[in-house]
């Protein structure tokens, strides 16, 4: 047994199944199946059950593969900086970031990272889901949630709050919600739900609420729901970043301030998989997106804003 059918090993189970490896290993399917049977037959054990669309770790496969992911992260922490000796930063980054945080908030933290770090390739998809970060070859995620995965590392970037706001005009003409159970009775514009209806979790102090509303007007297009605000459609129950300028201005006003918001939680949290080799690229944008939340929190605490601490 060598290295490379330790990484074998690992791959196949990261995968989920032997396809799915022998594209990412860039081998043949027979090739993978071969190669799996080889290593089994060395260790007289079986290491992986598979059948046509699945394969899952035996107790033997589960304790070499534990073995085998910190020794292939080990070799290519070692094989990365031997090759990298005197060399700017080099390196691919796959990200994944929220629509309207993404574009609002950390645009700009992208923008300077990479010309700090020009050599890094940074791949950045915008998108709001959870989704399988192996599967989709996802680095690093930041997402809104209310718990994190357990299966995940979570680094905490913050709070994220959400506001009641209207125009100014929308306002003075149809008033603003004077309590929580008002939302229900509003024209509502907010992010995507699942169904017709969205689940609103209300703080006030240590008391916790819940009220049903259903929003008139939907999308996870959050500069698309800031101009349905701007252009009095209605009241709109968005993350503070959203409109934070506007307010600044006049131009939209708030409501319930006494009230702490969450539709898919508040919790803003960087993700990846644990014992997955970070790429010195990865470490360091890991490192450069947690301080400029840092400093983006500490901002909001100076200027008394009462949002996104991410």
């Amino acid at each position: 047994m060598d290295i490379n059918s330790l990484t074998l090993l690992v791959e196949i189970l990261d995968a989920g199944n032997l396809s799915e490896a022998a594209r990412r290993l860039k081998m043949t399917r027979a090739n993978v199946s071969y190669h799996l049977n080889q290593l089994e037959r060395s260790l007289g054990q079986q290491l992986v059950r598979r059948t046509t669309r699945r394969a899952e770790a035996t107790e033997a496969g589960l304790q070499l593969y534990e073995h085998g992911k910190r020794i292939r992260n080990e070799w290519l922490a070692a094989r990365e900086a031997i090759a990298t000796l005197g060399q700017t930063l080099q390196g691919r980054v796959r990200l994944s970031v929220p629509s309207g945080y993404g574009q609002l908030v950390m645009s700009s933290w992208l923008i300077d990272f990479k010309r700090d770090y020009p050599g890094i390739v940074l791949d950045v998809v915008f998108e709001n889901r959870v989704e399988d970060l192996i599967r989709d070859e996802v680095d690093i995620a930041v997402r809104v949630i209310s718990e994190p995965p357990q299966n995940l590392v979570a680094r905490e970037m913050g709070t994220m709050n959400y506001v009641v706001c209207a125009s100014r005009d929308f306002a003075d003409a149809n008033g603003m919600p004077a309590d929580l159970q008002a939302l229900r009775t509003v024209p509502l514009v907010a992010s995507a739900v699942v169904s017709r209806q969205l689940r609103v979790t209300a703080y006030l102090g240590s008391e916790r609420h819940e009220v049903i509303v259903q929003p008139t007007l939907i999308s996870e297009n959050y500069l698309f729901l800031r101009q349905a605000v701007l252009g009095g459609l209605g009241v709109g129950m968005l993350p503070d970043y959203v409109v934070q300028e506007d307010v600044e201005r006049g131009d939209v006003v708030t409501a319930l301030h006494q009230w702490r918001l969450s539709i898919f939680g508040t919790g803003m949290y960087m993700l990846y998989m644990p014992n997955r080799h970070h790429t010195r690229a990865a470490s360091t944008f890991i490192d450069f997106m947690l301080a400029r939340a840092r400093q983006e929190a500490g901002a909001a605490r100076d200027s008394g804003r009462t949002g996104a601490a991410g």
